[in-house]
């Protein structure tokens, strides 16, 4: 034990505990950080490594300092001792419950500075053995910290090296066309991140104008009751992709999910071959994946012949960004420090530091998506397209008043939502001028609908627009879904209830040729339910 109260030790436990909030994610034994994390995982993790040298060595100075005896060693681990609840405080905000009341937060810090300038201000020698008394019981304290400690770091170079190749260039499948192939229709399955059917088709905002859903609708198949599979990205695409309704998704340290089977209330991994991607290759298609946030590339590979996925809006532990160079994270806890320490002064504002970054990643998300969605839509070789687009989900990145893409102002979900009917236009223009929109299969769906419940809550930029299209937050589950069918020229709707989970054998049955009209769609229809 007598060795882990050593200076050294004891910092390396302490350092950990400063540097808790962005180590945390990546220690998780759940690694769904590494399964969305893109780009190069080591342009997060050693800046990470050696911010924490860094503050290690820092605190083992100043801990073997305050070895001898003097204001110094009274200063620091009085420091140590009442600063902890504050630094307990801010961990469990940052890692359990990101919305702590920030009055909360200040009365913590206050009452901490309060007492250390009483306990600075009133010292007197007499108070030394009871001071003594009270280090030697946070050494003791803090030792078991530094087993903790040390556990955490052997877990993060230990998941470290399992990620070395997260996000390393994969072999796509290879289609090797045939002139006996049979004429087959051309698929695009679009999916439009946390599109409503409610805001869209149903109540839509006073004065929104979404031309390209209502001139989709009018040639299309409207489901009014899609049955969501869930609410979170990670879980609804593999369930739509496989036709398993899943629940709760985990992974290794590699980056591939494991997800938790609702029929059989096992864990599985996801096989690519058991996905409608699979069903597209023996069908005799060509496969092509633009998406976003999940990691098409990596976990697809096998049955995809073009590839490309984004996910510049993820960042681990407050702020850190595969995409962010090597010296911007690098700094990045440290200016987070600085922010929070401003923060808590009266009358400095506390917004999000992060908000402005976020919103300008997920700009680089949209663009990115869109020129690569457009390369697979010009190349007809590609006969089932997969594209999953960062719009109308949350938060605004997008002025409909001055058709103009910003990370800063009042954007809005109505604002996101004009956004992704102009990509539809978009679409719909590059199709008729190639002279395949009327010939394709285009089936559109929100994975989920605008999780409002969830957006209030945890997101800063809500905005009045929000809460009037939202009448004050109320959650509506209904995804939109939408399925035009070749050569398809007038609106169906159907009202019965269906299950999104059988968007793969819908998928299916439209490249087997079993569903090729209106009629045939809603005989499925029934059939399913």
């Amino acid at each position: 034990m007598k060795i882990l109260t050593r200076p050294a030790m004891l910092a390396l436990g302490l350092a950990v505990f400063c540097l808790l909030t962005v180590i945390a994610p990546l220690v998780s034994p759940t690694h769904v950080a590494y399964y969305r994390l893109s780009g190069n995982a080591w342009l997060i993790i050693f800046p990470i490594l050696l911010n924490l040298v860094a503050v290690w060595l820092l605190l083992t100075v100043l801990l073997t300092i305050a070895e001898r005896p003097g204001r110094f060693r009274i200063i620091l681990w009085s420091t140590i001792t009442l600063g902890l609840p504050f630094a307990f405080l801010k961990s469990y905000s940052a890692l359990m419950h990101p919305h702590t009341p920030h009055m909360l937060t200040m009365a913590v810090f206050v009452l901490t500075v309060a007492a250390l300038l009483l306990l600075w201000i009133l010292w007197k020698p007499a108070y030394l053995p009871l001071f003594e008394r009270v280090r030697r019981l946070m050494t003791t304290a803090l030792a078991f910290g530094t087993i903790s400690g040390i556990l955490v770091v052997v877990q993060l170079l230990w998941f470290t090296w399992q990620a070395r190749n997260l996000n390393k260039p994969r072999a796509l499948h290879q289609h090797h066309a045939s002139s006996a192939d049979p004429p087959k229709t051309r698929v695009i399955w679009l999916i439009l991140d946390e599109l409503s059917y409610q805001q869209v088709y149903e109540r839509r905002y006073q004065g929104l104008k979404l031309p390209a859903f209502d001139e989709l609708a009018a040639e299309s198949t409207l489901f009014t009751q899609t049955v969501p599979v869930a609410d979170s990205t990670e879980i609804v695409v593999p369930s739509l992709m496989t036709g398993i309704q899943f629940n709760r998704i985990s992974a290794s340290a590699a980056g591939q999910p494991v997800l938790h089977n609702v029929a059989t209330g096992q864990w599985q991994g996801l096989d690519p071959h058991q996905t409608v991607f699979q069903d597209a290759l023996d069908k005799g298609y060509s496969t092509g994946i633009a998406g976003w946030f999940n990691p098409y590339c990596r976990i697809l590979a096998p049955v995809v012949d073009r590839c490309f996925w984004s996910s510049h809006f993820f960042h681990i532990g407050q702020g850190l960004y595969a995409e962010q160079s090597f010296i911007t994270n690098l700094f990045v806890p440290a200016s987070r420090l600085l922010n929070q320490a401003l923060s808590l002064v009266p009358g400095h504002s506390h917004a999000n530091p992060d908000e402005v970054v976020a919103a300008q990643h997920h700009i680089d998300d949209y663009k990115d998506i869109f020129a690569k969605a457009d390369e697979l839509v010009a190349d007809s070789s590609i006969d089932f397209v997969f594209l999953h687009l960062p719009v109308p989900h949350p938060e605004g990145i997008y002025d409909r008043r001055t058709a103009q893409l910003s990370p800063y102002g009042e954007s809005s979900y109505i604002d996101n939502l004009a956004l992704a009917d102009e990509y539809l236009a978009h679409l719909h223009r590059v199709l008729v001028q190639r002279g395949e929109w009327d010939s394709s299969a285009i089936v559109l769906m929100g994975d989920h609908s605008w999780r409002t419940l969830l957006v209030r809550r945890e997101q800063e930029r809500w905005t009045r627009e929000d809460e009037a299209a939202s009448d004050g937050g109320k959650f509506e589950d209904r995804p939109a879904y939408v399925v035009k069918l070749p050569n398809q020229r007038q609106p169906v709707r159907i009202d019965d209830r269906f299950a999104a989970v059988r968007t793969r054998a819908l998928l299916d049955g439209i490249m087997t040729n079993r569903i090729k009209t209106p009629e045939d769609l809603a005989t499925w229809v029934q059939q399913q339910n």
